[in-house]
């Protein structure tokens, strides 16, 4: 078995979170980016995105991140577990998780991208709102060193 480490290791990193849902047709599961913030871990969406239809359907929900480096020998998930919820858009909350993967200087961002794909101010725009009832951690990054972790590195 993996050993626990501080969640926050991931929750930082500009790494893709899995989305969970349950709806009539079964589970289903979606890549998104995410900023974890207030004790919640926030995901863009729309008003008709499926995992949006879903949730409000079934609140239920996991998120999965994980960072896996083959060649150093690096394997950390973290699982989150809850309900969630559908908020409106909150443009300033929505351009700090675009800042956590596209670089703090908007005038570097690609303008096709935000007119076209993470539009700032879409009257659509919604944001999936987990605060976790539950938040496990584990490390296996041993699959390559033994028995000595590979992460985190020593000092």
């Amino acid at each position: 078995m993996g050993q626990a480490f501080d969640p926050q290791a991931l929750l930082s990193e500009a790494l893709m979170a899995n989305l969970a849902t349950l709806g009539d047709e079964g589970p289903r599961n979606a890549p998104v980016w995410f900023l974890w913030e207030d004790g919640a871990i926030w995901m863009p969406a729309s008003r008709s995105n499926s995992s949006v239809r879903r949730l409000q359907a079934d609140p239920r929900c996991a998120v999965e991140i994980t960072r896996f480096d083959n060649e150093a020998g690096i394997l950390l998930h973290l699982g989150l577990r809850g309900r969630a919820s559908v908020q409106v858009m909150d443009g300033a909350r929505f351009r700090r998780l675009l800042s956590k993967y596209l670089g703090p200087e908007e005038a570097r961002w690609n303008p096709w991208f935000i007119r076209n794909v993470a539009v700032i101010d879409d009257p659509d725009g919604r944001m999936i709102k987990l605060r976790p009832q539950t938040l496990f951690t584990n490390n296996v990054s041993y699959f390559r060193s033994g028995p000595q972790l590979a992460w985190p590195p020593e000092d």
